[in-house]
Order: structure tokens, then C-alpha cells, then sequence
């Protein structure tokens, strides 16, 4: 019996690769002759690239960049297995993790840190990579990162803008002469859950601001300044991101991949499994796990487990979710993706000790379920 393994990061709990250990032990504990497949996943937010690395045997780079108040931090960038792919996340330079709840300020946050990254990545010779643009700190559109590859954002009288969402008010010209040149030989897949628009009352500033620390004359300032910024960005490159689909995604650094890279905008889901070669392994598996540490109904917007399940069901596979919780709400909606689903948080276990213990919780959960499996 072969069974593939491949669960989301449990989060504050576990990362996805020590959740599919959990799983394996629970299975060994079974029958040891089970063959297991670790292939951790994520949906392209916060551990995507931790995921990436894990399941492809590759290596971390880590690098000196700006957090996003300008601060000099330890960062780091993926390589995966192929050697030739690096995976970014938005959230590791210019992340809201890399604040304080008494930092969080969207006017001055800044995703240079995140070009810096691109830069070093460019650098040491890659020319494909993958992005991930959830949780991030920031809200000016992309702007810092551009600056870090070399385009110039002026005001009226030619001077420099600062970093940050809230100096696009005062922007008046855009500047690419020292645009790297190294961008255009790349590609750039950009793992996007979100549909949100640059501006306007979907926008990155509405939607996602408050989170950031945005107080609502906040809000109003950086939308009126992303819209500046998106009427500028149209005038220099032709294109329209006011109201384009996923430009609002990473406070608006969604539209800057959009309008200055080569990239293709793909759910995250989609990108991790083409990454690992999901299909590939799944073509003689019997069986498929995966889990998160809850599940509810934003599960079924594309989060790992789903896009799990989906991917086996296409294959004939069944596949079994065992997540920390289950919402009950949700259970009757998200039940017929799976063969069976089961929470840790279930018969006696509350939250607080699944969470404390998760590791031993979850392999003692996928055992149980697994001896029913195998001798039933």
C-alpha cells in the first residue's frame, strides 16, 4: 500500500512537513510496511515556501534585506529540488510577522525588502521564480519593491519619494532608466488567492488595511494614492490596474507584478502542486492525507486540503482529511471533497491541548483512523 502525505502547516502549531511526519508515525505505528510519500503543501500564503523546499529536497538562501520599516533583517529565498527554480514570499522580507502590533503603520511600510530578495535571487542566477504574496505588511502597491530594482517614483519638484504607501500621493513622474534589465529574462508565477482590485471599495486599502494597522482616514489616504500611483503606472505602460483582478493582492504589489514582470497571475494550490509534481506521484497511490489546522468554510476558496482532495478525486484516489478542527458549520459542505474527515479536536481533546500537543494528537488521530482503514 502506498499513501501519499500531504498536509498544510497546522498553523501555531505545526509547519506542513512536521504535521506529515506526525501522519507517517501514526501510520507506522499500523502497519511499518506502508510505503509513505511526504509531500507537504500550502496555497501559496505564509509556509508556501517552506513547503516548496521541503517537498523538493531543495535549500534556503538567506540574505541581509529591509523589513518594512527599513530595518536590516536576516530574510531568506527558497531553491528547490530542480536547482533551478526560487520560490519568494512577500511575508518574509515585508511581512506583517516582521512587526510588533505597536509597528503596524501601512503608511510608511515598505516591500523594498522583497525586491532585495528578487535581486540577490537574480544575482546568483536564477531566472524563474515563484511568488508568494500572502501576509504582507505592507500597502504601497508594490512600490518598494520596484525601487529596489531600480525604478525611480519622483514628485513634482523631482525628488525621490520615501518608502511607502502613503508618500504615492505626492507622486508625480515614474522613472525606469535603471529598470534591471535581468527582470526581462525572467518569469515570474505569481500564486494569487485573492480577485481584490488596486482601488475602490474592494481594493487592497478597504479590504485589506485595517489588518495592517489602517485606521479609516488611513484607508482613505491610500486608496486616493494608489489610485494616483495606478493612473501613472496606465500612462507609462499602458496598462489599467485600477481595476484589474488580483492587482490588489500583497497591499497592491499584486498589480505591480502585473505591470512590470513577466508573470502569470495562478491560485496558489495550483502552483505548489505543479511545483512538487503532485500528479506524478499520485498515479500509483491507493490512498491521499491531508489536513490544516482548521477547517472551515474559506477552505473551500482553494486552500490546500481542497485543492488535495480535488487533485485525487481526478485521479480516482481517496483521500482522507485530518485536520486540528473541524467548524460544524462547515463540516456539511466541505464533507463530499473527502472520503472521510476527522478533527483532532473531537471526543475529549480541547483546543488548547490539540494545539499544545499537536504532534502527538495528530499521529495518534491518523492511526486510529488508519486501523480502520486497513481492517475494516
Amino acid at each position: 500500500m502506498k499513501i501519499i502525505i500531504a498536509p498544510d502547516s497546522f498553523k501555531g502549531s505545526l509547519t506542513a512537513i512536521e504535521a506529515a511526519r506526525a501522519m507517517r508515525e501514526g501510520i507506522r505505528e499500523v502497519d511499518p510496511a506502508i510505503e509513505t510519500i511526504l509531500m507537504p503543501a500550502a496555497d501559496g500564503g505564509e509556509g508556501t515556501m517552506q513547503s516548496l523546499v521541503d517537498a523538493t529536497g531543495g535549500r534556503f538562501v538567506d540574505v541581509s534585506v529591509e523589513d518594512p520599516l527599513g530595518r536590516a533583517v536576516m530574510a531568506s529565498y527558497g531553491v528547490l529540488g530542480d536547482g533551478k527554480t526560487c520560490v519568494i514570499e512577500i511575508a518574509e522580507a515585508s511581512g506583517l510577522t516582521r512587526l510588533h502590533t505597536d509597528e503596524l503603520d501601512p503608511i510608511v511600510a515598505s516591500s523594498y525588502g522583497t525586491g532585495m530578495l528578487i535581486a540577490h535571487a537574480m544575482d546568483a542566477g536564477y531566472r524563474n521564480f515563484i511568488i508568494g504574496l500572502g501576509g504582507s505588511a505592507t500597502n504601497d502597491g508594490g512600490a518598494g519593491l520596484l525601487q529596489a530594482l531600480g525604478i525611480q517614483f519622483l514628485d513634482k519638484e523631482g525628488k525621490e519619494l520615501p518608502k511607502g504607501g502613503g508618500a504615492l500621493q505626492k507622486i508625480a513622474s515614474i522613472h525606469m532608466e535603471n529598470w534591471d534589465p535581468r527582470i526581462a529574462q525572467c518569469e515570474f508565477t505569481v500564486a494569487c488567492d485573492v480577485s481584490n482590485p488596486l482601488v475602490g471599495p474592494n481594493g487592497a486599502s478597504a479590504v485589506f488595511g485595517p489588518q495592517k494597522g489602517a485606521t479609516e482616514k488611513d484607508i482613505a489616504l491610500l486608496d486616493r494614492s494608489l489610485q494616483r500611483f495606478a493612473d501613472l503606472i496606465e500612462k507609462e505602460t499602458g496598462i489599467a490596474l485600477h481595476n484589474k483582478a488580483g492587482a490588489g493582492a500583497a497591499g497592491g504589489a499584486g498589480g505591480a507584478f502585473q505591470a512590470f514582470f513577466n508573470c502569470v497571475m495562478r491560485q496558489g494550490i495550483d502552483v505548489v502542486l505543479e511545483a512538487i509534481e503532485f500528479d506524478r506521484y499520485l498515479d500509483d497511490a491507493d490512498l491521499v492525507l491531508t489536513g490544516e489546522g482548521k477547517t472551515d468554510m474559506q477552505t473551500l476558496s482553494g486552500k490546500t486540503p481542497i485543492g488535495i482532495a480535488q487533485a485525487a478525486r481526478e485521479k480516482g484516489k481517496p483521500a482522507i482529511l485530518i485536520s486540528g478542527m473541524i467548524d460544524e458549520e462547515s463540516r456539511s459542505e466541505v464533507a463530499p471533497y473527502f472520503t472521510e474527515i476527522h478533527a483532532i479536536v473531537d471526543g475529549g481533546i480541547s483546543r488548547e491541548d490539540g494545539m499544545e500537543e499537536a504532534f502527538v494528537h495528530l499521529k495518534e488521530r491518523t492511526k486510529k483512523v488508519m486501523e480502520r482503514v486497513i481492517y475494516q
